[in-house]
């Protein structure tokens, strides 16, 4: 079986994702701009509720396309349940057919942990959320699970370079009404259904490359928000099993 192509593995941290294409735009698209000021504003909307949450739960279910050798297609489904205390509390635990980890931040220290081969390595790491998702990115190579849920900057970010916003229509994610929205920037196509009313959170978002032929797809849904989890701060701070083997992250 072939590993996640780079540019997908690069995209793996869903909502994570649309932050990170955006360093990856390389080309332009042939038609001239097309951006309906309500799916931005829907969009911001989502972007400032979330970055107002002081904490929050989440539970998302992806799944991943990648192409084989063969040429054939095949899909991999990850799901993740998260939960963030700002401004510097992060705890991650990823499941699925790729993976099975666990991300520790507490403000201090970055740890990721593979319950099923008891190993983990640790980092020392800024002191704050963002700041520790952009160390994780740029000098571990990792990507947090939806880490741009977490940004309080996004709008910025997810809009940068974008040709094209529309709103689709009205959809339901999960029994909750949604609008439906469709972005567009160079090498990347990306959906988000932002629930209606006054707590506008993603429900569903996809991310499309489109430049490759493959034309793959990471699809996310999201349920279970909690804006005011109960969770302790000792569940962000990771205490190493006695069987556990502390490791290296590798190198990039």
């Amino acid at each position: 079986m072939s590993k996640l192509t780079s540019r997908m593995a690069k995209a793996l941290s869903a909502l994570g994702l649309l932050v990170f294409a955006a360093a990856f735009a390389t080309q332009a698209l042939s038609q001239p701009p097309a951006v309906d000021p309500a799916a931005t504003q829907i969009l911001q909307r989502m972007t400032a509720h979330l970055g107002s949450l002081q904490k929050f739960s989440v539970h998302t279910q992806n799944n991943l396309e990648d192409e084989l050798d063969s040429g054939h297609r095949v899909d991999f489904d990850i799901s993740a349940d998260v939960t963030i205390s700002r401004p510097n509390k992060l705890r991650a635990e990823r499941k699925g057919d790729l993976v099975d980890q666990t991300f520790y931040y507490d403000g201090k220290t970055l740890t990721l942990y593979n319950p099923a081969e008891q190993v983990y390595a640790t980092e020392p790491a800024p002191g704050t959320i963002e700041e520790m998702l952009d160390f994780a990115r740029e000098s571990l190579g990792l990507m947090v699970p939806v880490a741009d849920l977490v940004y309080r900057n996004a709008f910025p970010l997810l809009i940068q370079d974008v040709t094209l916003a529309v709103v689709v229509g009205k959809s339901v994610i999960g029994g909750v009404k949604c609008d439906h929205l469709l972005f567009s920037r160079p090498g990347v196509d990306f959906q988000v259904w932002v629930a209606e009313g006054d707590q506008p959170l993603p429900y569903k978002y996809v991310v499309t490359d489109t430049g490759t032929s493959a034309r793959l797809s990471i699809s996310t849904v999201m349920s279970d928000w909690n804006s005011s989890p109960t969770v302790a701060d000792s569940r962000f701070t990771f205490v190493p099993p006695k069987e556990a083997k502390l490791i290296s992250f590798m190198p990039l």
